[in-house]
């Protein structure tokens, strides 16, 4: 979730963290991070780790750059902020609202070891996110965070 949805879904984050889940910063209007100056990129990830830090009381560890789009100056300027920049492997290509199944198969058929998946509050997640979970098991991966995915003292 970006910046300025959290302010409106401030529960949501809440509780999102309270069952353990990890909340990342994604900047605070999902701008296009590469074409920032270092002072834009500094108030993108600062605003938004404001607002996260006031609703669950932690700083977010992890800078996920939208649309996948960076440069160097981004990523240092994340690191300065004590942030790792953290990208995805599988994209659900959810925002041209595909059906279940469409969604479905693009995670299936990318899936593999250490995968990341991309994926937002749309209806095909909402409704096929159980679904996939079962099937991405049925193949013998777990469900995991990244700081679990990361850690190398992980279960291999």
């Amino acid at each position: 979730m970006k910046g300025n949805g959290r302010k409106k879904n401030a529960d949501l984050v809440k509780m999102i963290n309270e069952q353990g889940h990890l909340i990342g910063n994604h900047a605070y209007n999902h701008p296009d991070m590469a074409r920032l100056s270092n002072q834009e990129i500094i108030q993108q990830i600062t605003q938004t780790n404001t607002i996260i830090e006031a609703i669950i009381d932690k700083t977010p560890k992890w800078f996920a750059p939208p649309s996948g789009s960076f440069k160097n100056n981004v990523v240092k300027t994340a690191h300065n902020l004590k942030m790792e920049t953290i990208l995805w492997t599988v994209d659900t290509i959810d925002w041209k609202n595909p059906s279940v199944s469409v969604m479905m198969n693009r995670v299936m058929t990318d899936i593999h070891p250490g995968a990341t998946i991309l994926m937002h509050p749309t209806s095909s997640v909402v409704e096929g996110l159980s679904p996939l979970i079962k099937d991405i098991k049925k193949k013998g991966y777990k469900i995991g965070t990244i700081e679990q995915l990361l850690n190398e003292e992980r279960e291999i």
